[in-house]
């Protein structure tokens, strides 16, 4: 079901503009199993196209809940998780369709003037890439990134306001998952790993960085990094 375009026929309000209920209609039949839909909207019609966004359970397990959002409107876990928290059941696992990380290519100048850049491998990750987490209610995009580096790495970065790349792919099934990419500079090379976190880090040059991001993706961003910086040099 996650995923899939349904209608939803909506019976009633939580929160105007936040919270509906309502059910999903398959051909035209009513399903009996009761269905959330988050939305900006302040009014809804009676019959609303939607996507399935999120399954939700409840502490025990017992209860299941369909999220659904009309056709276009895209919410990721901490804002899913606020709205549902004014229904009377408390969610213990949340399963989203769209998934947001912030993070960032982590620099370090040389004393000869050479650029080093940061990779991280995560626990859960078999390659190398950059350091970042998943965004937080009433974040920024930066503070997100900000607080991950520091909190996986020790490091506190320096930002570089004009430079932002947004990588999306699947990692797994229904998924989508949007990471945003800064260019930070740390004026230290000492890294305190989150050890819940990473296994390994290393300070390696763009050409090395290259060749060991198996992530098309990690790359182009990195190929651009390079470019920046053989301009400025």
């Amino acid at each position: 079901m996650l995923g899939k375009n349904v209608k939803v026929e909506i019976f009633g309000t939580l929160s105007e503009g936040c919270l509906y209920s309502g059910y999903i209609l398959d051909c035209n039949v009513k399903d009996t199993r009761q269905v959330y839909v988050i939305t900006n909207s302040t009014k809804l019609p009676e019959v609303t196209e939607c996507t399935v966004i999120a399954v939700a359970k409840n502490d025990s397990g017992a209860q299941t809940r369909y999220i659904a959002a009309p056709v276009g409107e895209i919410f990721y876990e901490p804002e899913v998780r606020m709205r549902l928290g004014i229904t009377s059941v408390r969610f213990k696992k949340i399963i989203c369709i769209y998934e947001k990380s912030c993070g960032a290519v982590v620099y370090h100048k040389t004393e000869d003037n050479g650029i080093k850049i940061l990779l991280v491998k995560n626990h859960n990750g078999k390659c190398w890439t950059f350091p970042k987490g998943h965004i937080e209610i009433n974040e920024t995009e930066q503070q997100t990134a900000l607080r991950e580096i520091k909190e996986e790495t020790g490091l506190n970065v320096k930002i570089e306001p004009d430079f932002r790349r947004t990588s999306v792919y699947r990692p797994f099934g229904k998924i989508k998952k949007r990471v945003v990419f800064f260019l930070a500079s740390s004026d230290k090379s000492k890294v305190n790993v989150q050890q819940s976190e990473i296994d390994r880090y290393i300070w390696v040059t763009i050409d090395e960085a290259l060749n060991m991001c198996s992530h098309e993706n990690d790359n182009k961003i990195l190929l651009e990094v390079q470019k920046r910086f053989a301009v400025n040099m």
